[in-house]
């Protein structure tokens, strides 16, 4: 997660460098510049991750995706003595062009890790059962940022003001959690 956070900076930067002279607790207070891009919400699955950013200087998703993806491999190749790329192809992105469309994908990040315990939970009704409690808890993700109010890697006042409470914010997920998969799109 210190990744995001990292990366996120028009500055040049050796990450590698950074992470070894620095505590983790002092990572998040660590001065970037300006930011590339505005993250909404993430959510990292052990084989894939999901950000919902907006662009804060021209080109901005692409350098921050370009940064955050070089940075992993370098790490991931170093760790497991390895060379060569991670990813298969460039990343991909959708605009999001509505305000349903962006909460049904503020929603979609959050529940992501609700796919570990039950991969099929879209397709079932899940009324209050422990899924929402394995989201909450689910320490990969930006959900808990929302359910404290603290935002270090997360920056909710680049997006429309959906959720202005802890209970809009529970009430929402837990919303799109209960509901269909196809009442959901």
């Amino acid at each position: 997660m210190m990744l995001l956070y990292l990366a996120n900076t028009a500055q040049e930067m050796r990450i590698g460098n950074v992470l070894k002279a620095t505590k983790y607790e002092d990572v998040f207070n660590r001065d970037r510049g300006a930011p590339l891009v505005a993250i909404g919400a993430f959510c990292l699955m052990p084989n894939h991750f999901h950000l919902l950013v907006t662009p804060l200087v021209e080109g901005g998703v692409s350098k921050y995706m370009l940064k955050l993806q070089t940075g992993y491999s370098m790490y991931f190749n170093t760790k497991n003595e390895r060379s060569g790329s991670l990813f298969q192809g460039p990343f991909r992105s959708t605009h999001a062009d509505t305000d349903r469309y962006l909460e049904y994908l503020f929603s979609y990040i959050h529940l992501n890790p609700a796919k570990l315990k039950e991969p099929e939970w879209q397709k079932k009704i899940h009324p209050g059962n422990n899924l929402m409690s394995f989201v909450e808890t689910y320490p990969y993700s930006s959900y808990s940022a929302y359910l404290n109010n603290s935002h270090s890697i997360t920056d909710p006042t680049k997006f429309p003001d959906y959720f202005s409470s802890k209970k809009d914010v529970v009430s929402h997920i837990a919303d799109w959690l209960t509901k269909p998969e196809d009442e959901n799109e």
